[in-house]
């Protein structure tokens, strides 16, 4: 995946099906992507992410304000979605559609740097395929919800500061939905007991990924969202 930081500190290559690069373009406009591209649209204070790492048949759409639309059908990885430069502890209130089949996920998704974590909110899924072995911390209860949380590692792999060695964290909600509230303090505190440690934010999104498990099938679906 390539990547250029928002914070414009790094040029690199990112690991999973998330990605984006920072674009000129400002005008809304549906874009079909057919090989590796990444597009960031800033609007109304929020960023378009929109990113693909070859699959066909991929159309992501910057809406006005907080709203994004997606429709696929690819073995290709891909994510778009919207949300914040910096990232840190910001709170989602969305609302919307999403469906699919394959491998992929709903998710806040964000990276920090020093130390260098990956990690994911994941409201609601399709088949929970992830190409990294997890390992179990436990889960948690909030008033948003019930969470199983996860880590794993991704060694020597591609990600904003270049190759390196990294941690992915994972919360992902017991009972599936769409629309409602994230705050990622409540996880990222959460984390913090389990001695899962984030550093410097870098940035935040509201995304829907659909990539290819290893010697598997991709994904398909529809997705129709806005950040409140």
């Amino acid at each position: 995946m390539v990547q250029i930081s928002l914070l414009g500190l790094t040029s690199a290559l990112l690991p999973t099906a998330l990605g984006l690069v920072i674009g000129p373009a400002l005008q809304e406009r549906e874009i079909e992507i057919t090989s590796a591209e990444d597009k960031l649209q800033p609007r109304q204070g929020y960023y378009f992410q929109n990113w693909s790492e070859g699959g066909s048949n991929i159309r992501c759409n910057n809406g006005g304000g907080g709203s994004f639309t997606a429709n696929w059908n690819s073995k290709g990885g891909f994510v778009c979605g919207k949300g914040w430069q910096g990232g840190g502890a910001r709170t989602f209130r969305y609302s919307g559609t999403y469906n699919a089949t394959g491998p992929g996920y709903l998710a806040v998704y964000g990276w920090t740097q020093n130390p260098l974590i990956e990690y994911y909110i994941l409201d609601s899924h399709a088949d929970l395929a992830p190409n990294e072995p997890w390992t179990s911390k436990g889960n948690f209860t909030i008033d948003e919800g019930t969470f199983e949380v996860y880590q794993s590692t991704r060694v020597n792999k591609p990600s904003i500061e270049g190759t390196r060695t990294f941690q992915q964290y994972w919360s992902v909600r017991t009972e599936k939905r769409v629309g409602g509230t994230i705050t990622t303090k409540k996880h990222f505190d959460e984390w913090a007991k389990r001695n899962m440690r984030l550093g410097n934010h870098n940035y935040v999104v509201l995304a829907v990924e659909g990539y290819t498990k290893t010697g598997g099938p991709g994904s398909s679906g529809s997705a129709s969202l806005t950040i409140n």
